[in-house]
């Protein structure tokens, strides 16, 4: 695939600090034109040449239990683009499963495209809350999926705020109409419904506990790296979390993980244009100035960066 445009995520930022293993190409979230097929494509996967797609980063096996139980997400043999040594698409071209790609259609323009695989991810979130009526929920962080998960919610006609430390990155909650405030301003009064932890840590998880009202709902957003990373050893020699779970079981709250989406439903979000994601990209940049946009999408007031490649 050509690619056409690629997007930025904090993902690539971690993996770019040394965070995340990965040697080669950064990049998960793009659109581009199919250029060739493989030779082991099916033979009716010719119309697909010269069509533009986004590409469902997640790659998966299609043989092993899991996916043949239909959980394919859950594949055990899951790669993903840019992470662990798989080639990503900040890059002139990319090599994907044919079953991996959907089609989006030209009048969506390129740089919103590029953001499809966030919405997809945004959306499968809110379908996990199933929100109903006038629901109350926090979104704890200010990154950009963040306030993408914010808008997708607010639009489902909740009741929606976010919690962030950088005032900077307010001011798009307040263009969308969601509610904002600074993390440190809020009492943990345990009256929301459901709390979305977008990058968790155990700290980020505690004021989750504290926040959701007794049998509330608490979503973890996307890699749940800060939690593992808080394993270590307690002062009596044993084992520990990092995370007090003594008010999940009093206030018998469920917690649930949520990450991927299906890119479909995004597609077909984008052309109905039913989300904002213009107001998320804050700059762009040539492919033979990526380490640029790296540094870019680092910055405190930065949203998403998209680079044309």
């Amino acid at each position: 695939m050509r690619v056409l445009r690629a997007a930025i995520s904090p993902l690539d930022l971690a993996t770019a600090r040394g965070h995340v293993p990965h040697e080669g190409t950064l990049g998960h979230e793009c659109v581009g034109i199919v250029e060739r097929l493989g030779p082991d494509a099916p033979s009716d996967a010719g119309s697909l040449v010269g069509a533009r797609v986004v590409i469902q980063p997640e790659i998966v096996c299609a043989s092993c239990d899991l996916c043949r139980a239909g959980l394919s997400r859950h594949c055990r043999a899951r790669q993903m683009l840019g992470i662990g040594g798989r080639a990503g698409c900040i890059a002139e071209r990319v090599a994907a499963p044919i079953r991996n790609l959907t089609r989006i259609p030209d009048s969506i323009d390129p740089d919103i495209a590029s953001l499809a695989e966030p919405l997809a991810c945004a959306m499968h979130a809110s379908q996990i809350v199933r929100i109903v009526g006038k629901t109350y929920i926090t979104v704890l962080g200010d990154e950009p999926h963040a306030l993408l998960v914010a808008q997708v919610m607010a639009r489902e006609n909740a009741s929606v705020r976010v919690l962030g430390e950088r005032p900077e990155r307010f001011g798009i909650a307040e263009k969308w109409g969601v509610k904002h405030r600074h993390v440190s301003e809020v009492g943990r009064r345990a009256d929301q419904d459901v709390v979305v932890c977008a990058a968790p840590s155990p700290a980020m998880l505690d004021m989750a506990t504290a926040l959701v009202r007794p049998r509330g709902k608490v979503v973890l957003l996307g890699g749940v790296a800060g939690v593992g990373a808080a394993r270590g050893v307690g002062d009596d020699g044993e084992p520990h979390t990092g995370v007090d779970l003594a008010p999940v079981v009093e206030s018998e709250l469920e917690i649930v993980g949520a990450r991927g989406g299906r890119l479909a439903d995004a597609v077909a979000a984008l052309e109905q244009r039913r989300y904002d994601l213009g107001s998320l990209i804050t700059r762009r940049f040539k492919l033979d100035d990526a380490v640029g946009a790296l540094r870019a999408a680092s910055e405190a007031d930065a949203l998403k960066v998209v680079v044309e490649c």
